[in-house]
């Protein structure tokens, strides 16, 4: 063990919201696939370019709305994994 350090390790943070900064939280990441299918639609006017852009945002949103924390929340349900680096 290192001098100062602690013996025993800080609980991780019950939500992984709690680990990232403002600008990756659900609104941000709502607000900006919404503009970006909005604003497809009111440049472009062109409803398959703008379905195009909102299957990508519906995956994008599956992706770091869904599949992520859920991913998270059953690493968290696990048992604790040595990080100390000891085998």
């Amino acid at each position: 063990m290192v001098p100062g350090e602690s013996a025993t390790q800080s609980p991780a943070p019950g939500s992984i919201w709690q680990l990232k900064p403002w600008w990756c939280q659900p609104w941000s990441i709502l607000l900006s696939g919404a503009a970006g299918i909005g604003g497809s639609w009111v440049v472009l006017q062109r409803w398959w370019i703008t379905a195009a852009v909102a299957v990508a945002v519906g995956l994008w949103w599956l992706l770091f709305l869904v599949l992520v924390p859920a991913a998270y929340r059953q690493q968290q349900a696990q048992s604790p994994v040595n990080t100390n680096g000891a085998t």
